[in-house]
């Protein structure tokens, strides 16, 4: 890495105006006028203008109230008394920074290493919008997140696009289709929380929403969720159920891509209702209708399965979803039996 750290004058008070100084680039440039050399030749060695080195010496005087150089027109710069002295303080300065600054130097070269290391082997990980999965990759390094719908993100593992996938369920039916399908291809699949969705509605629910179906009500505007998630496929499935044409929704082609963007809808009065996680609905003050509990899944290929970030982020996702209102950790297949 080409790098370097060295001492700056940085100016306070009555001189906070200024612009700080580079006190190696200043000794160099006093050393070649103490050397015989004009500002002007001096200038250009240091690798500024006239211009620029005669304004860094005009504030480097102002800011310590003495002069580094006599200028006698038509006899060219040299060094007063104090300029000389400044020119060996610089260098001793600088000599003990470099014993000293060698240690924290190489400390910092050895942690961007590792960390450069870490961000250039991350996962591809491809998950269901949730708020405790972000959290999660946040706190677990080496994981590069992107929010898809649950069938993207599966579809997308399956093809070994991506490394790990979170998806999310809402019937046992489907989630032994789906929990099959990725078995047979060699995928492992650990449940790491059950969390709960609803209607998510203005505070105080003004409307009076109870469940879907009154999402069909004239004065009901809704907000959906993106063709693939599997928070709209909740929703096209209870729709069945009831018996409920999607065209009598007003909104229903109406898509948002996390449960976020559909509570802000709400809160900014653009629709009446949309669905989503509790936990959502709790952090933006909405009301909330719950309407289905859920099973979370990350899945991924066998050989990354005991990776030790991998086992980090598993462990990190149960320990938030065991403490988060709308959430319950899930970690072992036998408490889920029924959905495998």
């Amino acid at each position: 890495m080409q790098i370097d750290i060295r001492p700056m004058l940085i100016p306070k008070g009555k001189v906070a105006d200024k612009t700080p100084v580079d006190l190696v680039w200043l000794s160099g440039l006093l050393k070649n006028i103490g050397g015989g050399d004009s500002l002007v030749q001096a200038s250009k060695k240091s690798g500024v203008s006239y211009r620029s080195a005669w304004g860094k010496l005009n504030d480097v005087e102002e800011m310590l109230s003495l002069q580094l150089i006599l200028r006698t027109k038509g006899h060219g710069s040299e060094l007063t008394q104090f300029g000389e002295y400044f020119i060996g303080f610089i260098d001793g300065m600088q000599a003990d920074h470099n014993k000293q600054g060698k240690l924290h130097y190489d400390k910092l070269i050895l942690e961007l290493n590792k960390l450069k290391k870490i961000e250039s082997s991350k996962w591809k990980f491809h998950s269901s919008s949730d708020a405790i999965i972000q959290k999660a990759v946040e706190d677990v390094k080496g994981f590069a997140l992107k929010i898809a719908g649950s069938g993207e993100a599966l579809e997308k593992l399956l093809n070994q696009e991506v490394d790990i996938a979170g998806y999310h369920v809402s019937d046992e039916k489907s989630s032994k289709a789906i929990y099959s399908r990725l078995m047979k291809s060699g995928i492992q699949v650990f449940p790491v929380m059950k969390r709960t969705q609803g209607l998510m509605v203005k505070k105080g629910n003004p409307l009076n929403i109870k469940s879907v179906i009154d999402l069909t009500k004239r004065k009901v505007r809704f907000m959906n969720r993106q063709i693939g998630s599997g928070t709209r496929l909740l929703l096209d499935t209870l729709l069945i159920e009831e018996n409920i044409d999607p065209t009598d929704i007003h909104g229903y082609l109406q898509e948002e891509f996390t449960h976020s963007a559909v509570a802000n809808a709400i809160l900014a009065g653009k629709v009446d209702a949309g669905l989503g996680v509790k936990n959502v609905a709790i952090e933006n003050g909405l009301g909330f209708i719950p309407v289905k509990d859920e099973i979370f899944f990350i899945a991924m290929h066998k050989e990354l399965a005991s990776e030790a970030q991998v086992s980090k982020l598993i462990r990190k996702i149960r320990a938030y979803s065991g403490e988060t209102p709308g959430y319950k950790a899930v970690s072992l297949n036998r408490q889920i039996s029924d959905w495998l």
